[in-house]
């Protein structure tokens, strides 16, 4: 069977994936800093006391967070470029 040549459509496409994958790994960089800055909150106001073990918690998923959205980013870089080389 033989490949067809990508066609700007097939570009734009692979586009808008590479574009897709780069916002949804800031959101994870926006959720860790939102929980790393939600846990330190907690852990440094004196009225919030009774929940430090919450802040500590908070601050110790954050890292956690950030490491699954960068491994998740660079999965899906290498499927895509991956899968449109082998196309191209």
């Amino acid at each position: 069977m033989e490949e067809k040549e990508l066609i700007t459509r097939d570009w734009l496409a692979i586009d808008r994936t590479k574009m897709a994958n780069e916002r949804t790994f800031l959101a994870y960089l926006r959720t860790f800093m939102v929980i790393l800055g939600s846990g330190v909150a907690i852990v440094k106001v004196e009225v919030l006391k009774d929940l430090t073990g919450l802040g500590f918690f908070f601050i110790a998923l954050a890292p956690v967070i950030l490491g699954f959205g960068v491994l998740r980013f660079l999965y899906v870089r290498r499927h895509i470029h991956k899968y449109y080389k082998e196309r191209s």
